[in-house]
């Protein structure tokens, strides 16, 4: 399993089957809003100097493209195009600027997050920005990253990634360099560039393009990263940023995949409280008893898989049943949908439902076919840290196994693939200052699954400028949550740069 950083409502729109259509620009109309973008990094001037064509694209959506170098370090050698997405501000005679927004993943579409999410901001923010969402290098309509078939995919996250022998460590180890050697041999090109620091440089590019002479951002789970990255790069293009459901920079990624497998087995802990207090929760009525038969369950699946009635011939492993569960922690909303899938395995034997849930996690579609998610996640993992050799996956995972057990060694994994990348990776993680950026505002819940409340905690210390906004509650991030709390700080501060004292905790 491999646990992503992105939005609950991503997973949840994709369930739905909630946007579908990717952008590109055509027309050649001007928008008359934007002010001259300021000076271009040496040798950038051509890429800073693009007026995007914007185009409708349905509803009241408009698209275009916008080119940047494949590597900054020498501009002339490729292009790459990246996509994006905006609903223009309703008040145009007050608006502000354009809001950058990206979903996490990394991976993930801040095309179809758009799509799928505008109406869940603020009418205030609706009001006075452009909402802007682009897809990153090597995701979905931005030249995106391809290693797999439908079919292998569908084998990768079915394999059993909790391993009881050595036979299902090297089927973990085969599934890997699979993984590794597809990415290679289709998307070769992209590969050393698809890392983080490129991204956020992209979005300077993408600044200047929209015709904002300072930034606005709000990045949700995985964005955190990437604002922070920009942030550093870029201090004084910073207007005000936003990092909801952060990602801590200076972790390794062994420390990162504990804390997350610790991050879930926490927020699976909070459910089971809630469960046992329902009539309709299948775990019993004591807390630790609810745990141990999560366990079960998942022990049991590992020697007979559960049935699956969606008629494609997948059966639910334990991998696929342990992945549905986490996919649900993402959102409380999905707590009932949980017990429900939950219900359905222990006494039925019927993994569907965890099946489906799980499907939404990775964006497989009902027809079979997966967005780019899985592969750009990877890719962009692989390339931003680096990664150590199968002796040490097998330590983490038996340390992951006794500090997190129903989730340690899914997370862990499920990054066996960059152990064998073709492009080997040498920089040690680090904080990331900003310095001399303007307040930057990051905002942790405290029983989110897959960012720990701790990351924020790390990133707001971190940053020069970091100011610490918290939600006491559950689930992936806190802004689309429509806590009153979190969105009047947010939106004040984004409207009027008004900062939130820092510690600031909503219930």
């Amino acid at each position: 399993m491999r646990v992503l950083h992105s939005p609950a409502v991503v997973a949840v729109a994709v369930a739905v089957g909630i946007g579908t259509s990717a952008c590109m620009g055509s027309t050649k109309a001007k928008d008359t809003t934007t002010t001259p973008p300021p000076g271009a990094p040496p040798g950038l001037g051509t890429y800073y100097q693009q007026q995007p064509a914007w185009r409708d694209c349905q509803g009241s959506f408009q698209c275009a493209t916008v080119k940047v170098p494949v590597d900054y370090s020498k501009p002339g050698s490729g292009d790459l195009k990246i996509a994006m997405i905006r609903l223009p501000a309703k008040n145009k005679s007050n608006r502000i600027g354009s809001l950058l927004t990206n979903p996490g993943g990394p991976g993930g579409s801040g095309i179809e997050f758009l799509r799928g999410s505008a109406t869940e901001f603020s009418q205030s923010l609706r009001n006075r920005f452009d909402l802007v969402g682009f897809d990153p290098r090597g995701v979905g309509a931005s030249e995106p990253i391809q290693c797999l078939s439908d079919r292998q995919l569908d084998k990768y996250f079915a394999t059993d990634s909790s391993p009881d022998d050595q036979s299902e460590i090297n089927d973990l180890v085969a599934e890997g360099k699979q993984f590794a050697g597809g990415c290679k041999a289709e998307s070769e090109r992209l590969l050393p560039y698809v890392g983080t620091l490129n991204a956020a440089r992209d979005i300077d590019v993408l600044r200047a393009a929209l015709g904002d002479r300072q930034l606005s951002y709000l990045g949700i789970s995985y964005g955190t990263y990437l604002g922070a990255a920009y942030a550093d790069q870029f201090p004084k293009n910073v207007r005000a940023m936003v990092l909801d459901g952060a990602v801590d920079p200076k972790l390794s990624i062994e420390e990162t995949n504990l804390q997350q497998a610790k991050g879930f087995e926490t927020a699976l802990k909070a459910f089971a409280t809630d469960c046992v207090k329902q009539p309709d929760c299948p775990l019993g009525s004591d807390v630790n008893g609810a745990l141990d038969k999560v366990s079960e369950l998942l022990a049991q699946t590992d020697k007979t898989p559960l049935n699956n009635s969606l008629g494609d011939g997948r059966q639910v492993t334990e991998a696929l049943a342990a992945a549905g569960i986490a996919s649900a922690l993402y959102l409380k909303e999905l707590w009932p949908t949980l017990r429900l899938a939950l219900s359905q395995a222990i006494q039925s034997r019927d993994g569907t439902l965890l099946l489906r849930l799980s499907d939404a996690l990775v964006e497989r579609k009902e027809d079979g076919t997966y967005s780019s998610l899985m592969e750009a996640n990877m890719a962009v993992n692989c390339v931003d840290k680096p990664y150590p050799e199968l002796a040490q996956f097998e330590k983490d995972a038996a340390t992951a196994k006794k500090d997190a057990p129903r989730f340690g060694p899914f997370i862990v994994w499920g990054s066996l693939p960059c152990a064998y990348w073709s492009t080997k990776v040498t920089q040690e993680p680090r904080a990331l200052t900003a310095a001399g950026a303007k307040p930057i505002v990051v905002v942790g819940t405290t029983r989110d699954p897959a960012t720990p409340y701790s990351w924020a905690q790390g990133l707001s210390s971190e940053l020069e400028s970091g100011v610490l906004l918290s939600l006491d509650g559950d689930g992936h991030s806190a802004y689309l949550q429509h806590n009153n709390c979190i969105t009047r700080a947010v939106d004040n501060y984004l409207i009027d740069e008004s900062v939130p004292k820092d510690g600031t905790l909503c219930k």
